[in-house]
């Protein structure tokens, strides 16, 4: 992710001049979190669940350090008086297995009243039964199955929420897969497609609603397969997608994957355009695909530097001086976690001031009540629990680098 070189006093007072982060920037701006308030007398743990190691860890570490900077600031500006706010933040690997044991480590600590996270969608699913069963509130700021908050028969029509203690402050791939296909088919003149996922949760969600909405434009499905998230050799499959006679492949799955697909497609002759979710929106993508010019991503939501509060974020992680960038992520972790804040603090409020005994349980109803700007916007939820905000970037590689292309709000 780019970082601008916005100096923090004129970013910091162009923000509180439009009334946006208002909840950020008062008190000691100093990132080591020291001063402006009283010692608060009663500590609440958000949890952070994040693969923190192995491929994707570029992407956990962004959402860890961007909860710890909403902590931060949090506890600097005694937003919640009485209220010292910590984190504990867990690995899962972006195994399902490991998010499960974590889900259960972070109920048992009575102290953790809302957890930000996961990444992954798959994850989710094996973590969301057993925070529902304990009325502990997630908020994610990744996740993008639409399953997880409209239930496994969504394709077919029917919505129904599996979790009311689950949300997320970013779009799906309900929105996702639609919105890339609106780009090939009416932007980029594409018609005939090739249709290729990881296997995983979050690589079907996402093309599912990309082969429907293409379907609906009049484009044409030349070809569709499966691959392993792990698999490395794609000779075969890139000889089906060039004697297809597509001249698109939409892929669903994450970078790792997609760098290898996208190079051996083009070295087979397969010269068309690339196109993934935002599993491939990451500059490894491109520095472990020599042949990436010219392919596609889309986004969630905007770039950081582009959102309403994204030049004081910026700011702010950089002063911090986190080893890791951002990410594609941080920004919605960021709003995600202050979500969490928000709803403890409305909780103290109704309480005289301090915090109840069952915050656990009531904190699911304090986030679904929430309406506040923080730094992607204004931060509310719909019935399902998805945010209200839902808007998707297409991006290009484009010498060398990823250039945003296309910004917009879906709108079904």
């Amino acid at each position: 992710m780019t970082r601008r070189s916005t100096v923090l006093a004129v970013a910091l007072a162009t923000l509180a001049v439009a009334g946006v982060l208002t909840w950020t920037l008062s008190g000691d701006d100093s990132p080591d979190g020291k001063g402006g308030s009283a010692t608060p007398s009663v500590t609440v743990v958000i949890g952070v669940d994040a693969p923190l190691s192995g491929d994707l860890s570029v992407f956990g570490a962004g959402i860890k350090n961007s909860v710890d900077l909403a902590v931060r600031n949090a506890n600097r500006t005694g937003h919640v008086p009485g209220v010292n706010f910590e984190i504990k933040a867990l690995d899962d690997q972006a195994q399902p297995g490991k998010g499960q044991e974590n889900a259960t480590r972070l109920i048992a600590d009575d102290k953790v009243l809302g957890v930000v996270g996961p990444l992954n969608s798959s994850v989710a699913a094996a973590m969301l039964g057993s925070f529902e069963q304990a009325n502990l509130v997630n908020v994610s700021p990744a996740n993008t199955n639409p399953a997880l908050t409209y239930g496994p028969d969504w394709v077919k029509g029917a919505k129904s929420r599996p979790y009311q203690t689950y949300f997320r402050t970013v779009a799906t791939d309900a929105d996702q897969g639609p919105f890339a296909a609106r780009y090939l088919h009416d932007e980029a003149k594409k018609t005939k497609l090739f249709v290729i996922d990881d296997s995983s949760d979050y690589g079907t969600g996402l093309t599912t609603g990309f082969r429907n909405e293409f379907s609906k434009l009049g484009g044409t499905l030349v070809g569709a397969d499966h691959v392993a998230p792990t698999g490395g050799d794609f000779a075969t499959l890139a000889a089906r997608v060039r004697a297809s006679g597509a001249d698109a492949v939409y892929f669903g799955g994450y970078y790792t994957t997609a760098a290898p697909l996208s190079k051996q497609l083009k070295q087979a002759g397969a010269n068309i355009t690339f196109m993934g979710g935002d599993g491939v929106f990451d500059a490894q993508f491109i520095t472990t695909n020599d042949k990436a010019e010219g392919d596609l991503a889309t986004g969630i939501g905007a770039p950081a530097e582009d959102l309403p509060g994204g030049p004081t974020f910026l700011s702010q992680y950089q002063t911090a001086a986190y080893p890791e960038q951002a990410g594609s992520y941080g920004a919605y972790a960021y709003d995600a976690t202050w979500a969490v804040i928000e709803a403890v603090k409305a909780l103290t409020a109704a309480n005289g001031g301090t915090l109840p005994p069952n915050a656990r349980a009531k904190m699911p109803k304090a986030v679904a009540g929430l309406a506040f700007d923080g730094v992607t916007g204004r931060v509310a939820f719909d019935q399902y629990g998805d945010t209200t905000n839902r808007e998707l970037t297409v991006h290009a590689v484009t010498g060398g680098v990823w250039k945003s292309v296309k910004s917009g709000r879906y709108t079904p």
